[in-house]
């Protein structure tokens, strides 16, 4: 309810009538003054889930609240501050922490937002506009940095086969087996942009996404906290590295990350209704689809589980809450299981090799930690203090424990891989439960600013602002970085071309989804073979790599000494980094047989070399 206006519905008697007159236009004066502050300003007095006045309703501010710096006018005779009668009613605002109960959670704010004008609405949202494009540009200036990563050419390629077979009937490899998503989630979309524009239209699939995950953690953290901490959780989430990075990387990524808040976005927006079916049957749909488009997603799903349940605590509580957690839980596993049973057991072999069976790596504990806090350290550590502010302000309080989980969800993907030992795929999971930190982090910096005296309240949050130019410039240097990793194969490319495009041959390729991709010849996929397995022309695969070394190992050096022998390959082309030592073994195995060298093609910091099949009279 707004403080110091009459309740809607109530009628005034003749008495009270010029009263409330007279505080409706105290409101109104009140309210003029708060739209002219400035940027910082409107960040800091709207909305802001400050003790003040966080209702998260750009409406009339509390009595003297330090966000307009104006007296609120008297409430008119017979009502209480909290819109509440005298005549020994509930009262409606519960305690004064915010406009919010001791749970942190404000309310809904219906009232002010059907009677608030356009203008105070529209100066609001501004911020989120502004972080948005931030976001926007800085991911579009890495769409054109770098010819396709390996993972992003094999994902597009995989979706235009995926239309090939569905339109026409096209025989295509057995994706399931192998990709760690269902190859018809995210490669079908993937790959209609990529129709569209290319390679760049691809990435810029992706910024969509990712501006939609921005979007959502922004009404997320409205929700709970008001709008100036939902503009430092989105700020502080737009300017990563990896969410930069994912905004110009054409895989299932972004997607999975958008539908993750997605979910997450539909338990928070339960609020405390008590009937919310509706809101976790659509979030568990999202979690379902996150989870068949990015199987390693499903490490989040307790995660959204829980902010289900605390959500609903301690309004409505109970049984409502349980219920809540039941039916999201149960709606996502029942569309998972129905999704196995249709794949059928090629999915279930994908999803052991490439999530639950992943083969570990070398990389050290500390090394994972390292890594994983250059990136999102940061957003992390101020989390973790919103939590511990909570926990001082709120001893036991459900928004205590709704802030710790999300403060955690930052560690899942670094302890998980560091239990693995490897950092590969790290900068690109990590973001995932970055995003969830940041909505601890955004109440952090709304309660420190809410912490300053009124009179610097404005400054503190200006401050705070400026202070974002830490973490932007840590993320424009190290998407860079991210988008730059990987060779430029447009010289491979073009002298492979004539080679593949105008022969009938087999090819052997020691990662050959780049030229796939790229290559006409692309489509014609049994001709293909990699040094991790032999396509025979039906189109099933031999000599793969053995179960210890899983899906991305090399392959049996015997097997390809075979093949090699018997000319199977017209062309084969290694540079010797994958799967390094088979490479050596291959070379050999091509010297005593009746193959030469034809091209030696810089790619890297190495080379990629050609080989051809003499050809006899």
């Amino acid at each position: 309810m707004d403080y110091g206006t009459t309740r809607r519905g109530a009628i005034p008697t003749p008495e009270q009538g010029a009263v409330d007159a007279q505080a409706a236009a105290s409101a109104a004066d009140a309210q003029a003054a708060a739209g002219a502050l400035g940027a910082a300003g409107a960040v800091s007095a709207q909305d802001s889930g400050s003790d003040a006045g966080g209702t998260g309703v750009p409406a009339v501010a509390a009595p003297d609240s330090p966000a307009t710096g104006v007296p609120a006018a008297r409430p008119a005779a017979g009502h209480r501050r909290d819109g509440g009668r005298r005549d020994g009613g509930r009262r409606e605002s519960g305690r004064r922490e915010g406009g919010r109960r001791d749970n942190g959670r404000r309310d809904s704010g219906r009232g002010a937002r059907a009677g608030g004008s356009a203008g105070p609405r529209v100066l609001a949202g501004w911020p989120l506009l502004l972080v948005l494009v931030v976001q926007a540009v800085l991911s579009q200036r890495l769409v054109r940095a770098d010819t396709a990563f390996q993972d992003e050419a094999l994902y597009l390629w995989a979706g235009h086969q995926e239309w090939a077979h569905w339109l026409h009937g096209a025989p295509i490899p057995p994706f399931p087996a192998y990709f760690s998503g269902a190859p018809v989630s995210y490669p079908p979309l993937g790959a209609l942009a990529d129709n569209l524009g290319g390679l760049a239209g691809a990435r810029i699939l992706s910024l969509v996404f990712m501006l939609g995950a921005t979007a959502l953690l922004w009404a997320a953290t409205s929700r709970l906290f008001g709008r100036r901490a939902a503009f430092f959780a989105a700020a502080l989430f737009a300017v990563l590295g990896p969410t930069l990075h994912l905004g110009a990387f054409a895989t299932y990524d972004a997607l999975s990350v958008f539908l993750v808040a997605l979910a997450a976005w539909c338990a928070v927006r339960a609020g405390e209704r008590p009937d919310a079916t509706g809101w976790m049957v659509a979030g568990g749909v999202a979690l379902a689809l996150a989870n068949a488009t990015a199987y390693f997603s499903v490490l989040f799903d307790p995660v959204v589980i829980l902010i289900a349940l605390l959500v609903a605590r301690p309004r409505p509580g109970g049984k409502a809450a349980v219920a809540r957690c039941a039916t999201l839980l149960t709606v996502t596993v029942t569309l998972l299981l129905a999704g196995a049973l249709i794949g059928g057991s090629s999915y279930l072999t994908g999803v052991r090799q490439t999530t639950f069976g992943r083969v570990g790596g070398t990389d050290s504990l500390p090394t994972v930690a390292a890594t994983a806090w250059s990136w999102t350290g940061l957003v992390a550590a101020i989390a973790i203090c919103g939590a511990v502010i909570s926990y001082a302000r709120h001893r036991r309080a459900a928004q205590t424990w709704l802030l710790a989980l999300l403060a955690a969800a930052a560690l899942l993907v670094p302890l998980e891989q560091a239990s693995l030992h490897t950092t590969a795929s790290l900068n690109k999971h990590v973001d995932v439960g970055a995003w969830f930190a940041a909505i601890a982090a955004g109440y952090a910096a709304d309660k420190f600013i809410a912490a300053a005296p009124a009179r610097w309240m404005s400054l503190t949050c200006g401050a705070c602002v400026v202070a974002l130019a830490l973490p932007l410039s840590l993320g424009i240097d190290q998407s860079r970085q991210f988008s730059t990793a990987w060779p430029n194969s447009a010289s491979f490319i073009a002298i492979l071309r004539p080679l593949a495009d105008h022969g009938t041959g087999r090819l052997l390729v020691e990662d050959p989804s780049i030229a796939e991709y790229y290559l006409s010849a692309g489509s014609q996929w049994q001709r293909w073979s990699s040094t991790r397995n032999i396509v025979l022309p039906s189109g099933a695969s031999t000599g793969g790599p053995s179960k210890t070394a899983g899906v991305v190992g090399a392959g049996d050096p015997a097997a390809f000494a075979r093949f090699i022998a018997r000319g199977y390959f017209s062309l084969v082309a290694l540079n010797f980094a994958d799967t390094t030592a088979l490479d050596h073994r291959i070379r050999a195995d091509l010297r005593t047989g009746q193959y030469r060298i034809i091209q030696v093609v810089p790619y890297g910091t190495g080379t990629y070399v050609i080989f051809a099949r003499e050809q006899h009279t």
